[in-house]
């Protein structure tokens, strides 16, 4: 290293302190972070765990309504359906609503007509 005026990299000057220093691969600074990144995917399984476990609370709600107490039991199915529909259980929570409004309907609609 005779001369460090021709010391380049990518065509710009790179200066030198006065020491043997070896080239480097790069000449950018980069920084690590510092914080673990934050993972969406592991929050969301654990609201699915607990989305699925009220929607089939939801669901036996509901199907329990189509034979007792229906307008009590089917009310619970649809508002624990809705809330299991909220936290991940899309499936359970629709099937929920679905049941609980049919045993409501039967209720109020149908079976007076068999009593």
């Amino acid at each position: 290293m005779a001369d460090d005026r021709e010391r380049t990299y990518n065509g710009s000057y790179v200066q030198s302190i006065g020491k043997e220093e070896p080239e480097r691969a790069f000449m950018e600074e980069t920084a690590a972070e510092v914080a673990e990144p934050i993972r969406r995917r592991d929050e969301r399984d654990e609201e699915r765990a607990d989305g699925a476990g009220l929607g089939w609370l939801a669901l036996a709600l509901s199907i329990i309504a189509l034979f007792i107490w229906p307008i009590l039991l089917g009310a619970a199915g649809i508002i624990v359906g809705f809330i299991a529909r909220r936290r991940g259980a899309e499936t359970l929570g629709a099937w929920a609503i679905g049941i609980g409004v049919i045993a409501i309907l039967v209720r109020l609609f149908i079976m007076p007509f068999y009593t």
